[in-house]
C-alpha cells in the first residue's frame, strides 16, 4: 500500500462524471477514481471547510465512529473489478482493529473529516503527467461565516472543466 493524497476534483466533460485525483505522497502517481455528484459535494465542502447547519451522511458517519469510540486508523483503496473500486475503512476500537467494506468516494470523504491517511494499492498507481493550471478565481465566493448556500456548491460543481484541475498526459 502507497499512502496518498487529494491532489484534484474536476468534471470529465465526456461522461459527466465527477473525477477525484489521488496523487502518491511526495511522488507523480496518480489514482483517478469517477464518483458521483454528492461524494463531489461532500469532498469540496470537506476540503474548502464550509460547515452545514446540520451533519451531512459523512459528518454522521465521523460522529458514529467517535461517538462508538472508535478512530479512524486509515482508509485502503484496495482493488477494481469490472471499474469498480473497492475501498476499506480501518476503524480502532479498543483492542480491535475492524476492517468495513466501503466505497472509495465515502471512504474519502470520511478520510477527509477525520484526518486520517489515505492508502492506494500499488498496483492501481498510474505514471500520470499532470499540467497544473489551477485557477484559484475560479473557487466559489464564501460568505464572512465561510458557509457557500447549496445552489452556490452546485453551480461550483457544475461549472468545473478539465482544465480546472489539470490536464493527463498518458
Amino acid at each position: 500500500m502507497v499512502e496518498v493524497v487529494v491532489a484534484r476534483l474536476g468534471l470529465d466533460s465526456t461522461t459527466q462524471s465527477y473525477v477525484l485525483v489521488l496523487q502518491e505522497k511526495g511522488g507523480t502517481r496518480l489514482l483517478p477514481i469517477w464518483i458521483g455528484q454528492p461524494e463531489a459535494e461532500s469532498i469540496v465542502m470537506q476540503i474548502h471547510s464550509i460547515k452545514r447547519v446540520r451533519p451531512l451522511t459523512h459528518d454522521l458517519c465521523k460522529n458514529l465512529i467517535l461517538g462508538l469510540g472508535g478512530s479512524l486508523r486509515r482508509v485502503q483503496i484496495t482493488r477494481v473489478e469490472k471499474n469498480t473500486y473497492y475501498a476499506e475503512l480501518h476503524i480502532n476500537r479498543g483492542d480491535n482493529v475492524v476492517q468495513i467494506d466501503a466505497r472509495p468516494s465515502d471512504s474519502i470523504a470520511i478520510a477527509l473529516r477525520l484526518s486520517a491517511p489515505i492508502f492506494a494499492s500499488e498496483a492501481l498507481l498510474s505514471s500520470i503527467e499532470v499540467e497544473d493550471q489551477s485557477d484559484e478565481s475560479s473557487a466559489p465566493a464564501m460568505s464572512e461565516e465561510g458557509e457557500l448556500s447549496a445552489d452556490q456548491l452546485k453551480e461550483y460543481l457544475e461549472n468545473l472543466r478539465p482544465e480546472d484541475f489539470g490536464k493527463f498526459n498518458l
